[in-house]
């Protein structure tokens, strides 16, 4: 019986350990309220800001350059996915996503359509982008994607003169999945690659306001994270509660019934 009750403790222990991994593993839902993006921007600058879990639409011209922004944290795996609308007659033409990070960098994708043609008679063309999952530190020579800002930039290349002005209309979502523990790193950065966070424009002595994009205001809805918390710290305690357990269910095994073997009388 005591064996019994040693195993259904660590098989508890396990179950606590593993709910709160398996409840976060859910996309990150968009803030409540949020009003959906209809534009998109023409630069890194000018980029509009999309929550996690919102769809945003724009509309733009053939061989423009649109740009949209979203806060990614440590632990999350960002999908990024692109839906291209196109006028009823066009040529063949090639659509790409690409994603880069606070530094400007660009940021591969582990899987997805990235680019996709689209012939004379498709009516749409859609595309994704799964990013790596966003490391807490990295070495500085690395490309491995930080907490901080990302952009979006979506376009048609190689496109025909012919074709160069026609109208689309764009969808984009980008989710994001809680990988947690097994991405943990040890270290942390500083602050987050927020670009623009400290060129935020500030009301001026006669009540006006400087026209200067406002870059980077959106953040993770739990705020960003310190680093040094993971659930790896829960499997860790996890494992050594069941060492302990082992050691006691081993000791009550083995140290037989404590009293001394019984001697035969002599003859």
């Amino acid at each position: 019986m005591r064996t019994i009750r040693v195993v259904s403790a660590a098989l508890l222990t396990l179950g606590l350990a593993a709910g709160p991994a398996a409840a976060d593993a859910s996309p990150s839902p968009s803030r409540d309220g949020a009003a959906a993006a209809t534009r998109a921007g023409t630069s890194f600058r000018t980029a509009t800001e999309v929550e996690q879990g919102q769809r945003a639409t724009a509309s733009g011209s053939t061989g423009d350059y649109l740009y949209w922004s979203f806060p990614a944290d440590t632990g999350r795996r960002p999908t990024v996915r692109a839906t291209v609308k196109l006028p009823e007659a066009h040529a063949s033409q090639t659509w790409q996503v690409d994603v880069y990070d606070g530094l400007r960098r660009r940021q591969a994708c582990q899987y997805g359509a990235q680019t996709r043609t689209a012939a004379a008679d498709d009516s749409s063309v859609e595309l994704a982008c799964v990013l790596r999952t966003v490391r807490a530190w990295s070495e500085p020579w690395a490309q491995d994607p930080l907490p901080g800002t990302y952009y979006v930039r979506l376009t048609a290349v190689g496109v025909p003169t012919s074709d160069l002005g026609l109208p689309v209309s764009t969808e984009i979502r980008v989710d994001s999945e809680d990988i947690g523990g097994p991405a943990a790193v040890d270290g942390s950065l500083a602050q987050p690659l927020v670009p623009g966070i400290a060129t935020r424009p500030e009301e001026e002595p006669d009540g006006e306001r400087e026209d200067a994009a406002v870059l980077a205001a959106l953040e993770p809805e739990d705020g960003w994270a310190s680093g040094w918390w993971s659930d790896r710290w829960v499997w860790t305690a996890a494992g050594g509660v069941l060492a302990a357990l082992a050691g006691v269910g081993g000791h009550a095994l083995t140290r037989g019934s404590g009293r001394p073997a019984r001697v035969p009388p002599r003859a």
